[in-house]
């Protein structure tokens, strides 16, 4: 290394070696140094400076206490804060400058309206500029330094950024800023695409940058995208209280247009607003613990959680408070299926849900996870996918609390409303049950609960009467919207596994927010003219049916509903045992244990459990005295007396029926469920492929043919054996569910046969079509009013905010209407070509609403008091409704003529 390289390296590094080393000859090094704090000043007692040598030769105590002072004054001060709390210390800086913010934003984003997120900003005129002070923009596709320029009206540095453009990553003095561009992109993008977090988006940004990662540069994006999210929140509040729209509940209470805006002389449907719950443990979080303690007997217990939270809450009301939720934990539980509130339908019969359903059971329930804290979340979903309401579960699986909440809440909000859940058939008993929510369906006239989504994997019994099929005034909705609903938001679990509480729900509430606005509205009118179709086509088939009625002999409809209530008496039957054929049973197997002629292996091995259980012969015959008493049987029974062979027959079919059961349970249900899914229309091959994947991950299954195979050549005379293919191909061609021996040969009633099968299932499908027209014809009314009422009741507000000299909440307000604006055309020409086909009976003319709130007059007062203006606003409202109607017809001209071109 030369000189001049060893000198350019020092001083690099900072260091002095000697006074020639600072450019002796007139350069002026060492001098600059001193002034930009890279070298210490050697001052002599006299004040002037003075070389290395002469520091050899002066007094080095006195240089030590000089060295000493200067860093006492001016060295590196300690720094009292911790990490624990920087999280909340910024919060609360943030949170003093967050309303000015807002307005910064409000001006930002009116300035820029024209040019869109590519424009730049540009400083007035007469803007005086007070301080610049220079950062480090992070844009999309550069990042560069910039002067921050901060004028008079700028309270905080931070609201001068966001006037800017900018988001700053710090409260006080930040010295990197984020474009809101750029946030805004981020936003947009991981709520089309939950998966993607701000790691990967940020290493994105660097390779767009073309520079090598930034760890740091996550930390702070992350920073500013949640204050980005606080101003938007707060900028919502406030179009909400401009609009009028911020009393409690108000988003619930207008959740769905088509379920909730109702109109003026509409019919009363039976069940005027129906929804949908269910659990989902995908959405878990971790909870970050310490390390776990063992104990001394071996058994570990998790550690106490070290998460370092704050006080932020997640603005909106989708979420219910967990202390809300709480209330109803194991309140009223012990008395919960004891006793039923008169005047409720009560039925204590036993069919045998509970024991198929894991959710059913409180010690799988009950059971906590300790690895998570919240184990997934509880939505409430009305029957188009609307996001109602929401709660954690909390180191649990699905507790009866989360249910009796939503439930409680959807009463008290929304009145009289009617819900499905998967485990409808014992909630809907335990909501009657419950002394405080028995008294909410009561007082709010609530239906029942119907066992939806898994009902065909319930037993046949709990069908009858919870299935959607067979319960009047659903109509077709399946009410299985829940489950879809979590095949899409099951993506948000990368991102929210490993979050805290805030941002978990964070993320959870933005993209139930965003799914309703972009997703669920956009697709509201496709839905809905789907099932008006499916609907058409189900009517369609009403000669079918009268030709399958003259084949049977079956003179009217009405005939179907004896059936059904047929089916349910036999079934009522076979769950409970006559009497004396169950102590014939029980005395014959005694007698069987006693003489040791029990026939099957599997026989012999229980009996064998149960002497050992008894443990001496002679409690076996002990039992026998006994029944024998109670009987009155005076000449014991033996081999080969009619007695004897009768009830052995009757144990071997209640063993073979049993078994039957238990293989539906297992199998039918799964296969019933693909068949739903149009499984059963696949391929040759495909279905191999199923049966495989089945056969594989279901020993309980295989348990379950060998079963039934014994009991089946334990019968006399002996039943047809199963293996898996034939399983698999029954289960998708086949109805197991009455085809099968009994104590009553039912093989050959009407309602058990193929062909009556079809023509009762049939006729109540009829029925649900008609019910299903009937709502849609009042929905899409309801909904194409409510487009026309929102876009002139937002357009009315926009000039009133302009005549109060209010330009940015003028175009927050517009933005709103764009928001679900930019669907109309697409909805209206949606109805129109459904209003072309034959059997359409709805109407597109907007109607009158019930609510006043987008009604023309101020307030409702004036539009009872005043005849004059009332006239007046009927005819306002013939002329926008004559106006509305040619847009409709000119959208759907265009949308006929795009058509056209598309297929030529």
């Amino acid at each position: 290394m030369t000189r001049e390289q060893r000198l350019a390296q020092d001083r690099l590094r900072d260091m002095a070696d000697s006074d020639e080393d600072y450019g002796g000859g007139g350069g002026g090094g060492y001098e600059e140094d001193v002034l930009r704090g890279r070298a210490p000043a050697y001052l002599s007692h006299a004040g002037e400076d003075f070389t290395r040598e002469d520091l050899a030769r002066s007094d080095e105590s006195l240089y030590e206490r000089l060295m000493e002072s200067h860093r006492a004054s001016f060295g590196r001060h300690y720094d009292p804060r911790t990490r624990r709390n920087r999280t909340q210390k910024r919060v609360d800086a943030f949170s003093k400058q967050i309303e000015t913010m807002a307005d910064a934003y409000v001006s930002w984003s009116a300035a820029t309206a024209e040019g869109g997120l590519g424009s730049s900003y540009e400083l007035s005129a007469d803007a005086v500029v007070q301080e610049t002070r220079e950062v480090l923009v992070v844009d999309v596709f550069s990042a560069y330094h910039d002067n921050l320029a901060l004028i008079a009206g700028d309270r905080y540095v931070s609201s001068g950024c966001v006037r800017q453009g900018w988001m700053p990553v710090a409260p006080w003095f930040p010295t990197v800023v984020i474009t809101l561009r750029a946030l805004e992109v981020y936003r947009v993008t991981n709520l089309r695409c939950p998966r993607l977090g701000i790691q990967p988006f940020v290493r994105a940004l660097c390779d767009l940058h073309g520079v090598a990662p930034r760890p740091w540069l996550a930390s702070q994006f992350s920073v500013a995208f949640d204050v980005y999210l606080a101003v938007r929140a707060v900028i919502d509040k406030r179009v909400q209280v401009a609009l009028g729209r911020d009393t409690p509940n108000w988003r619930l209470k207008n959740a769905c247009p088509a379920c909730l805006y109702k109109l003026e002389g509409e019919p009363h449907l039976y069940i005027p607003f129906m929804y949908t719950m269910d659990g989902n443990n995908s959405l878990s979080r971790h909870e970050i613990r310490e390390k776990e303690q063992v104990h001394e007997d071996g058994t570990t217990v998790p550690g106490a959680s070290k998460e370092l939270g704050d006080d932020r809450v997640v603005p909106g009301d989708y979420y219910l408070p967990r202390e809300e939720v709480n209330k109803w934990a194991k309140e009223g539980l012990e008395e919960l299926m004891k006793g039923f509130v008169p005047g409720v339908e009560n039925d204590n019969d036993q069919d045998g849900c509970a024991e198929r359903w894991q959710n059913m059971k409180e010690d799988v329930t009950a059971r906590a996870w300790g690895m998570y804290d919240e184990t997934g979340i509880f939505p409430a979903l009305c029957r188009h996918g609307f996001v109602l309401v929401v709660v954690d579960m909390v180191k649990s699986g699905e507790l009866a609390k989360y249910g009796f909440s939503v439930t409680a809440h959807l009463f008290r909000v929304l009145g009289e409303v009617a819900g499905a859940y998967d485990i409808g058939c014992k909630f809907g008993k335990m909501v009657n049950s419950h002394p405080l929510l028995s008294k909410l369906a009561l007082d709010n006239n609530f239906k029942s609960l119907v066992g939806a989504f898994h009902g065909h994997g319930h037993g046949r019994r709990c069908q009858l009467k919870n299935l959607t099929t067979y319960v009047k005034g659903v109509g077709l909705e399946s009410l299985e919207g829940c489950e879809a609903y979590f095949s899409k938001s099951n993506g948000l679990a990368a991102n929210t596994r490993h979050a805290s509480r805030f941002h978990r729900q964070q993320a959870i509430t933005a993209y139930m927010k965003h799914t309703d606005a972009f997703d669920t509205y956009q697709s509201l009118s496709l839905v809905m003219c789907s099932k008006y179709r499916r609907a058409l086509e189900i009517k369609a088939t009403y000669g079918a049916l009268r030709e399958a009625m003259r084949d049977l002999g079956v003179e009217s409809r009405e005939v179907f509903e004896t059936w059904l209530e047929s089916e349910k008496t036999y079934l009522r039957t076979l769950s409970r045992e006559p009497l004396e054929e169950t102590m014939e049973m029980e005395y014959y197997q005694k007698l069987g244990a006693r003489h040791g002629r029990l026939r099957s292996k599997a026989t012999r091995r229980l009996e064998t459990q149960r002497r050992h259980a008894l443990e001496l012969h002679a409690k076996a015959l002990a039992v026998v005295h006994d029944l024998e008493v109670r009987m009155g049987i005076e000449t014991r029974w033996s081999p080969g007396e009619d007695k004897w062979d009768g009830a052995a027959a009757r144990v071997e079919k209640r063993r073979y029926r049993r078994a039957i059961d238990h293989l539906e349970g297992l199998v039918v249900s799964r296969m019933f469920e693909l068949a739903k899914c149009h499984m059963s229309g696949t391929g040759y091959r495909l279905r191999k492929h199923i049966a495989k994947a089945l056969q594989a991950r279901s020993k309980a299954i295989k348990g379950a043919i060998a079963k039934y195979n014994q009991a089946a050549e334990a019968m006399e005379p002996p039943r047809p054996t199963l293996d898996w293919e034939q399983v698999v191909e029954c289960a998708f061609l086949a109805d197991f569910d009455l085809l099968r021996d009994a104590r009553e040969d039912i093989r050959q009633e009407p309602w058990a046969l193929p062909a009556g099968r079809a023509a009762m299932d049939q006729h109540f499908k009829l029925l649900r079509a008609d019910e299903e027209i009937e709502r849609l014809n009042v929905e899409i009314h309801r909904f194409v009013t409510y487009m026309r009422d929102e876009d002139n009741f937002l357009i009315r507000q926009e000039d009133r905010l302009r005549e109060e000299g209010d330009e940015g909440m003028v175009h927050q307000v517009r933005l709103v209407r764009m928001e679900r604006g930019r669907f109309t055309s697409l909805h209206m020409s949606r109805f129109v070509r459904l209003s072309k086909a034959g059997g359409f009976t709805g109407d597109l003319v907007p109607g009158v609403s019930v609510s006043r709130e987008r009604h023309a007059p101020a307030s409702e007062a004036e539009y009872e008091q005043d005849e004059d203006a009332a006239s007046d606003d009927d005819e306002e409202v013939a002329r926008l409704t004559a106006g509305f109607i040619n847009i409709v017809r000119l959208s759907s001209d265009i949308s006929a003529e795009a058509e056209d071109t598309q297929d030529s």
